[in-house]
């Protein structure tokens, strides 16, 4: 009996299968890798600690309970007002300086919440000059508002997050809003009713996406929280693993904070309703600015000024002041090398950090692109879940993965795991993968699909095509992947304090244990450092949004 014959086109099918299916197995296992950590929560969810639970209700979860609603709906409430009110200005109107502001309003966001504290509590604190000059002028025992507060941490968080209510709004309004408006406005509708009644209706997927994106951020924050005085479950959780080294209440507490993160990601989804947020076509009327001038321009250039002043160049221009003062002083160490070792830690950490999520992004992408199915789709769209949780969640369930897989024994005593430079560029990575994937998705999503299948046509495999094809395809955005996530992990503090090994300090934990110490001068330099690097690829990205409508 004849046997069939094994044509080329058959060898090549087997061959493509198979290497699809190692594709996808690494895929999963990758995915495994990142999600573990939220996994190991649940794992602790499973088995409560009841004694701790009553504890921690009868002494101090009520009131850390009630500061952090307080504070997340505070900043929440302040960043939407800021962030809404400058985008209609900007987008709606022109005056002088308009153009510039629609842009570089979003540069606070390169100011981490913890530099613009300290900052804002050497100068309006106590001891600061402000209330020294002011109990010279009305006497020691004039009242001032108390700074180190609730409200203080409010005004602080907001002013650095609502940037991120700004740019979703400024880029709603200009993908959606201006044929409604000046429909409205035909009718004789006057332009702030126009606003309230047509337009700011259908700003409302934008607004509850960037008001759940500031709530999480203010969740995360547990730096600036604590320096203000305001006791919130992040800092519980904090202070439960550091200062008194109990990691079983730190991992029963952190479920709280889990609580709170997702019920802000279910409220978002809640207020956005059945709302969509896409453009109704290639020929939607964008807005036809309205020139302002006199009293009103200077209104609006003043107010746009003002918020930029006091969020970000007045604190750059401190920073400037103090760096200065410390250069001029002899303290025996220099200042340098301690800055060369910290600075070079945390390009060490951001590198590393960068080339992890960039292959896990690639992997993720590639794999939903050349081996299409729903496990690829549903493995590309959990893997960035790390990145709506706290970081101090992703600290305390990274260590509950690394002490489980070192209580194995697999490993030897010398490549533990548990608070190792390993754990930390794990716990990053599992923190920032979600920008960087989504970048590249975007950058990926560019290119033909045609290419692949004439790729896969000349026999080319999921690696080949992924390397030859896509990579040389998408390296812009690869590129900004890098910087993303570089400087999100330069900036990163909670991670780094939870998981770092002994004697392994950066720029942010520099600044952290200076500014606790009040050591404001020399906390300067690197927190200048952390804000100028963190600038560039805001600008860059903001001038490009802006690009395509000048």
């Amino acid at each position: 009996m004849a046997q069939p014959a094994v044509t080329t086109s058959t060898v090549r099918t087997v061959r493509d299968w198979s290497s699809q299916r190692g594709w996808t197995s690494l895929s999963l296992l990758t995915l495994i890798l990142v999600i573990a950590p939220v996994l190991a929560l649940f794992v602790t969810a499973l088995s409560p600690d009841f004694d701790l639970w009553r504890q921690q209700i009868a002494s101090r979860l009520p009131a850390q309970l009630f500061g952090t609603v307080a504070v997340m709906f505070g900043v929440g409430s302040l960043a939407l007002l800021i962030g809404s009110s400058l985008a209609w200005l900007v987008t709606a109107y022109r005056f002088p300086g308009s153009t510039l502001f629609s842009w570089l309003l979003a540069v606070p966001l390169a100011m981490p919440g913890y530099i613009l504290g300290f900052v804002t509590l050497a100068v309006f604190g106590f001891t600061g000059p402000v209330q020294q000059t002011w109990r010279s002028w009305f006497g020691q025992d004039a009242w001032f508002p108390e700074v180190r507060s609730t409200f203080g941490v409010i005004v602080v968080l907001g002013l650095v997050l609502y940037p991120y209510v700004f740019l979703l709004t400024r880029a709603a309004l200009k993908d959606q809003a201006g044929a409604a408006y000046h429909a409205a406005r035909s009718l004789g509708v006057r332009p702030i009713e126009a606003a309230r009644r047509v337009v700011f209706p259908m700003l409302r997927p934008a607004l509850a996406a960037s008001l759940a994106i500031v709530m999480m951020e203010t969740l995360t924050d547990f730096a600036t929280v604590e320096a203000f005085g305001v006791d919130t479950v992040s800092v519980g959780v904090y202070k439960l693993l550091v200062a008194r080294g109990d990691r079983e209440a730190a991992n029963q507490l952190s479920l709280a904070v889990f609580a709170f993160a997702m019920f802000v990601i279910f409220a978002e989804r809640m207020l956005r309703g059945r709302a969509s947020f896409s453009k109704a076509g290639s020929d939607t009327e964008g807005f036809t600015p309205r020139q302002l001038s006199g009293l009103k321009a200077c209104g609006a250039t003043g107010a746009c000024l003002a918020v930029l002043t006091i969020a970000f160049a007045a604190p750059v221009a401190q920073l400037l002041a103090w760096m200065r003062a410390e250069s001029q002083i002899d303290r025996g160490t220099p200042l340098t090398e301690r800055f060369v070792e910290f600075a070079s830690n945390s390009m060490l950490l951001a590198a590393s950090t960068a080339t992890v999520c960039v292959i896990v992004a690639v992997l993720l992408t590639n794999t939903a692109r050349l081996c299409p199915g729903p496990l690829a789709r549903l493995a590309v769209r959990a893997a960035t879940i790390g990145y709506s949780l706290p970081g101090s969640i992703i600290a305390i369930g990274v260590l509950m993965v690394l002490v489980a897989v070192d209580r194995t024994g697999l490993l030897p005593q010398s490549l533990l795991l548990t608070g190792s430079v390993a754990s930390l560029i794990y716990g990053c990575s599992v923190r920032y993968l979600g920008p960087g994937l989504t970048t590249i998705e975007s950058g990926l999503s560019q290119v033909g699909s045609n290419l692949t299948d004439s790729a896969r046509s000349l026999g080319a495999g999921p690696l080949a095509i992924a390397r030859r094809v896509h990579l040389p395809l998408s390296k812009s955005s690869v590129l900004t992947a890098v910087v993303l996530v570089s400087v999100d992990t330069i900036k990163e503090l909670p991670i780094v304090l939870l998981l770092r090994p002994f004697g392994f300090d950066t720029l942010s934990v520099w600044v952290w244990n200076l500014s606790s110490e009040s050591r404001f001068t020399q906390a300067a330099l690197p927190a200048l450092v952390i804000v100028l690097l963190a600038a560039l690829p805001v600008i860059l990205l903001s001038r490009r949004l802006v690009r395509p409508a000048n």
